[in-house]
């Protein structure tokens, strides 16, 4: 593809991080990475999009200020910081081929948790939180967060099970990307995975966050969720084949 192209499907996925944040819920900027990885390469992609959804997280933490349920930190944390050491030293010794795959096969098994989503949490009761069960979860969480920034199935698996109110859920889910993202940049960047030369495009794509953020109020008020997220889900699946499959146009 020409330059322009690759900046423009940079674009249009970084919207996505304002979009879901405000818009549709979190989980839709999973978009973002493997649209990211069909733009540039896969390594620079994901060191590109972190700095982004920490922008994000700023603005989402001011809008949820204390309406979460913080104790969800201790059980997922450590698990996390863990999950996050294994997943970067990963992507450090991936060649970009084998990270693409892994990238797709994230969006792959983000679309089928959402068409499954109902029957996972059919179970009744609400769910106690702990560390045996989310120790194990932050480290899944760790993982694919570094690989493709798609924590979100895995972190819902532990937060949605525990029946939270709608504002509270929300809140907590922010809370707890925004401490997993920032605690990446170090390791991020230790390994290489954020460079001057990511970071430096980073800036250039972030005055398109709050852009997003501002769209995804108007579309959230406008069309209907269940289309927007089929569309989604749409091209999250496209974009994992491609990522998979590599084929030529």
């Amino acid at each position: 593809m020409q330059e322009w192209q690759n900046w423009l499907i940079a674009g249009l996925a970084v919207l996505f991080i304002g979009i879901s944040k405000a818009g549709f819920g979190g989980g839709l900027g999973v978009l973002t990475t493997p649209l990211c990885a069909l733009a540039f390469p896969s390594k620079e992609a994901v060191g590109m999009v972190l700095p982004l959804l920490c922008a994000g997280d700023f603005f989402s933490l001011w809008h949820y200020w204390r309406k979460w349920d913080a104790r969800n930190l201790k059980f997922l944390l450590p698990g996390a910081v863990l999950g996050i050491i294994v997943g970067v030293h990963f992507v450090g010794h991936f060649s970009s081929r084998q990270l693409n795959i892994a990238i797709g096969a994230i969006a792959i098994a983000f679309v089928l948790f959402h068409l499954l989503r109902e029957w996972i949490f059919a179970a009744e009761g609400a769910f106690a939180p702990n560390h045996s069960v989310g120790i194990p979860c932050g480290i899944a969480a760790g993982i694919t967060s570094s690989f493709a920034h798609g924590a979100g199935p895995v972190v819902s698996m532990f937060l949605v099970p525990q029946r939270l109110p709608k504002e509270i859920f929300v809140a907590t889910n922010v809370l707890v990307f925004f401490w997993i993202n920032w605690i990446k940049v170090p390791f991020f960047v230790a390994n290489g995975v954020i460079t001057q030369g990511t970071f430096i495009n980073s800036l250039y794509l972030v005055p398109l966050v709050p852009i997003g953020v501002r769209l995804g109020v108007w579309l959230n008020r406008r069309f209907n969720e269940k289309w927007f997220l089929r569309a989604v889900l749409l091209a999250l699946t496209l974009s994992g084949l491609q990522l998979i499959l590599n084929f030529r146009f």
